[in-house]
């Protein structure tokens, strides 16, 4: 197992993940302390890589979980698994972490027997290249919708 590869993440890792997130809170969202426990205690599904250098957080729909984009999720499809935030430090960038956070995933909702993944992208501001990513995985947008702040996200979604 190479020092990148997904593994589970632990009580050590939090402040590290933490901090990561934070350092993207602008395609992930600010979060603090006592709320990003709150998220990974919820969470059907939580993974890191190297030294809590990625994290991907996942909660499927019987989450209580007061968010705008859940809820539209929910709203449209009764079985799903949620891929909230996702995120890999530049040190980890280009070596196939998100990918292989996203296979380990896949294989897990597919244990599950859930029909479909589902996330939300930034449109504006724009993220292409998440939407890129998705994209060869096999999502396809299914909505979108404008957030307050003036944030607009798609929702896409990706049958298992």
């Amino acid at each position: 197992m190479s020092q990148a590869s997904p593994r589970a993440v632990r009580d050590g890792d939090v402040p590290a993940l933490l901090a990561l997130n934070n350092a993207h809170a602008a395609e992930l969202s600010w979060q603090e302390p006592a709320q990003f426990d709150a998220l990974l205690q919820q969470a059907c599904w939580t993974r890191t890589a190297g030294n809590a250098q990625a994290l991907l957080i996942a909660l499927n729909q019987d989450a209580a979980y007061d968010n705008p984009n859940f809820a539209w999720l929910r709203a449209r499809f009764k079985r799903f698994v949620y891929i909230d935030r996702v995120v890999v430090a530049p040190a980890l960038q280009g070596q196939g972490v998100a990918g292989a956070l996203y296979r380990e995933l896949l294989t897990q909702a597919r244990d599950w027997q859930q029909p479909r993944l589902v996330c939300e992208i930034n449109l504006d501001p724009p993220n292409p290249a998440s939407v890129t990513f998705h994209q060869r995985l096999g999502f396809e947008q299914v909505g979108q919708a404008d957030l307050p702040g003036g944030k607009r996200v798609g929702y896409f979604a990706c049958p298992l």
